[in-house]
Parts: C-alpha cells; structure tokens; sequence
C-alpha cells in the first residue's frame, strides 16, 4: 500500500506541491495572526504541529482574537 502511495506521489508531483504550499501560506497567516495576538500557546502548536492547512485554519476561525475597532466620534460645532 504505502508504495503505491509513493509511487503516486512520483507521478504527481504537482499535487504534492500544491499541498505543501497551501499548508505554507495558511500556517504563515496563523503564525503571523496568533504571534501578533500575543498567543503563544497557539504559536507553539501551529509552528511544531503540522496538518496540512487544518490546524491553521481551525484556529483563523475560531481561536484567534477579534481586534476591536474604535470608532471615532467626531464632535459638532
């Protein structure tokens, strides 16, 4: 089984690529996100863990900490 596996792999080396890829760019926005957001439990997990894409995606959407936006009042004259 596992060399067949392999021997897929070699012959697709395109889809390999593409997973690695897409595991790179979601885990470098949830290392960016939860390193900012001060979240060093999470940025432990995320860098040591690898699960391609999952892990960095379940904590973009339900983890990491909504920043809250000030809103300016703008006094009248």
């Amino acid at each position: 089984m596992y060399e067949q596996i392999g021997m897929w792999l070699m012959e697709n080396v395109v889809v390999l690529y593409l997973v690695i890829l897409w595991s790179l760019i979601w885990k470098g926005i949830a290392l960016w996100k939860s390193a900012r957001n001060k979240q060093v439990v999470w940025f432990i997990v995320l860098f040591v863990i690898n699960t391609a894409g999952i892990l960095p995606i379940v904590y973009l959407a339900f983890f990491q900490r909504k920043r809250k936006i000030k809103q300016v009042k703008k006094k009248k004259k």
